[in-house]
């Protein structure tokens, strides 16, 4: 039976989690929370010709990346015509029918990109009420496809190249403030390394039952993401989930499960979520700073917090998690004993 809807099936596949719902389950979770705003960092006082200003400027990339592990960035160099670009093609390809999306050869993507739902999940707290088109830099051609699907990847490219700028920028400058050179990343993270991910949240009819995305650190370096004004996205600040109001001239970067490991807990990683809307959906698209998959995670300070360990051994330890719990262990699993 086919769908009608570019919605994937997810009352269709998880029908007998839906029919264990527990009245209040979970409530206590998923609130409606006052809106805060990220700190707001101006980079273009990075291109002062005044040290102090330039300097200020970097002092408070490092201090929101330790103290809250979240920041806004304005002023970031990517244009309004990419960034709106960006949404308009992806608007394009998530209206397309569900059946359609799961397609192998849809776009000029490769196979497994689309993804939907949560296939390891045993109960609603698991499920992610969303769609998105994970695509690794090096998966992004142009030289074949339709001209739907060479636009697409054209406005990829533009979008990924002047973000993964701004990440090796952001990235040298986190480095500086710990005393290190920020060769580790042009050695490691290149765009070959990098990936994309674009989101689409679609309404849910049980907000608070449902989580958008589950609440999760991001195994990278650094994450900046565009996201639309409907809102949705919380974090963890002083032990409590706060929603974070958005802002349509920043983009939102956060730091990395990976930045946490190498900078030896200065930054922090911290756990964010996206809750579901029941009338609106939600677009957002976000660049993960990753490196190679045999580069070494080792702490710049000692005494070391942790073991060293490769990106891949990481990547793996994180997905055996998730099949055998439902969720992301991450950091704790590569803690130094002798720390």
């Amino acid at each position: 039976m086919g769908f009608d809807s570019a919605d994937p099936p997810f009352l269709q596949t998880y029908k007998a989690l839906f029919e264990n719902i527990k009245e209040n389950d979970g409530n206590d979770v998923i609130l409606s929370l006052e809106e805060c705003e990220l700190p707001l960092i101006d980079l273009k006082r990075l291109s002062s010709p005044d040290e102090e200003v330039r300097q200020g400027c970097k002092e408070e990339i490092a201090r929101a990346s330790s103290e809250w592990g979240f920041f806004q960035a304005i002023n970031h160099g990517i244009s309004k015509e990419i960034l709106e670009q960006m949404r308009c093609e992806q608007i394009k390809v998530f209206k397309n029918p569900f059946e359609k999306k799961i397609e192998k050869s849809y776009i000029n993507f490769s196979p497994g990109s689309y993804r939907w739902g949560t296939p390891s999940a045993t109960c609603l707290r698991q499920v992610s009420w969303s769609e998105a088109f994970h695509i690794p830099m090096t998966h992004i051609s142009t030289s074949s496809g339709s001209p739907a699907a060479n636009t697409l990847s054209s406005t990829i490219e533009q979008f990924a190249s002047t973000v993964a700028a701004l990440a090796h920028n952001l990235a040298g400058i986190l480095a500086e403030k710990l005393g290190e050179k920020p060769t580790f990343f042009q050695e490691n993270c290149l765009p070959s390394t990098c990936y994309l991910r674009m989101n689409r949240y679609p309404p849910c009819p049980i907000p608070l039952d449902v989580y958008g995305l589950m609440p999760h650190t991001d195994s990278d370096f650094l994450t900046i993401l565009h996201q639309d004004q409907v809102g949705g996205l919380q974090l963890v600040k002083d032990g409590k989930w706060i929603s974070v109001k958005p802002n349509p001239e920043a983009l939102i970067v956060n730091i990395g499960d990976l930045f946490q490991a190498w900078s030896n807990n200065v930054y922090k990683s911290v756990q964010h979520r996206v809750v579901t809307n029941p009338c609106v959906e939600r677009f957002s698209t976000a660049y993960f700073f990753c490196p190679w998959y045999e580069t070494v995670i080792q702490s710049c300070r000692e005494p070391s917090l942790y073991k060293k360990f490769s990106f891949r051994e990481f990547r793996q330890q994180v997905q055996e998690d998730v099949e055998k719990f439902g969720y992301k262990v991450g950091l704790p699993r590569f803690l130094n004993c002798m720390s």
